[in-house]
């Protein structure tokens, strides 16, 4: 006969990951250091230059119609079909499945949640910052385009910034952000930047976004990238409380018990000793707290009982109760009870047997 224990879905993740470290020792929070401080405001000042550079309606406009007239994807149609593949990898919606299956894969290893908490933080400051932008500027792209030289600005687009091309470098680039180490972390900076660039370039080839608006989308991209580990203690915090709900969902699977109805069907009397006395159908005795002494136990009607059990919404086994003390009798003991409005006369206004039969004539055979 085997004993094992036959655990839920839930209880073998819960045991899956306490088989492994809370988190490595080796892995260390990025901090808000001097040097990514100056490299975040260097590139808050060329994001606002861009910005003004497009407003002014400066050489960078005449720069984005000079590559719109040229036509990139006329020049060079036999890279067409493959940069229309290329350029998926800055769409939000694959990029985001592809990087949050691999980093569900990291915390499934390593017992932490931060790099999903913080993948999902830097999509979110990414949806924020690139969105208001967009719709708050309302520029139009290449080919919606219905004056020669002017910026389309506060025209209904959502052009500005590139959007494929801030999502590459957010969506890459946190691969690199939350690397283990030095060396893989390099690596994949140089990875995303390249994929990152290439979806930019990728775009101003198939006509969908100006020169500046792939700038525009480089530099949002590595503001939010540089300005994450401010984010850190927000991380970390969320981070405490799914774990902390996790354990009291444990301990609550762990210690549960089974409810138990508080209306029953049966009928508690109060005992000679002033507890109360209840005497289930197998005989097991249960007492409870005293109540007020009453002259007369009156047992309870079968409907009573019957719209008790119907409250506990569940089935209850039947049950005898009694005084303590007081012997029960048979039912060969009992005294007959003529039933109210029977026809047929009391017990004791019925003739006797014999008394019929000495009446009856007797009669030779």
């Amino acid at each position: 006969m085997r004993t094992d224990q036959i655990l839920t879905r839930l209880e073998r993740v819960f045991a899956r990951l306490d088989r492994e470290p809370e988190r490595p020792a080796h892995l260390q929070t990025p901090q808000m250091s001097r040097h990514r401080v100056v490299l975040l405001g260097s590139t808050l000042a060329f994001y606002l230059a861009i910005v003004v550079a497009v407003l002014t309606t400066s050489w960078l406009v005449r720069l984005d119609w000079q590559v719109m007239f040229f036509r990139p994807y006329e020049q060079w149609p036999q890279i067409h079909a493959f940069l229309d593949y290329l350029v998926v990898l800055g769409q939000r919606g694959p990029t985001a499945v592809m990087v949050a299956a691999w980093l569900g894969w990291r915390s499934w290893r390593q017992h932490t949640l931060r790099p999903l908490i913080a993948l999902g933080v830097a999509l979110l400051l990414l949806n924020i910052t690139v969105g208001s932008v967009k719709l708050g500027l309302g520029r139009l792209g290449p080919h919606y385009a219905t004056q020669i030289g002017s910026a389309e600005l506060f025209a209904g687009g959502d052009i500005f910034p590139s959007g494929h091309t801030a999502n590459a470098v957010v969506t890459w680039g946190i691969l690199a952000y939350l690397a283990s180490t030095t060396v893989t972390r390099r690596v994949l900076s140089i990875l995303s930047a390249v994929v990152s660039l290439s979806v930019g370039a990728t775009t101003v080839y198939l006509g969908t976004h100006w020169v500046s608006d792939v700038l525009l989308g480089w530099t949002a991209g590595l503001l939010i990238m540089l300005a994450l580990p401010w984010f850190e203690p927000l991380i970390a915090g969320v981070e405490a409380r799914v774990f902390a709900l996790r354990e009291r969902l444990r301990r609550r699977l762990e210690t549960g018990t089974v409810p138990v109805p508080v209306a029953t069907a049966l009928t508690p009397l109060l005992s000679a000793g002033g507890k109360w006395q209840l005497r289930l159908a197998d005989g097991a005795p249960a007492t409870g707290p005293a109540g007020p002494p009453e002259p007369s136990a009156a047992p309870v009607p079968a409907s009573a009982q019957a719209a008790a059990a119907g409250s506990a919404h569940a089935p209850v086994p039947r049950a005898a109760a009694h005084v303590s003390g007081r012997p029960h009798l048979i039912r060969s003991e009992r005294t007959p009870v003529t039933p109210a409005g029977s026809r047929r006369p009391a017990h004791a206004e019925r003739p006797a047997a014999t008394a019929r039969a000495a009446a009856r004539p007797a009669t030779g055979g």
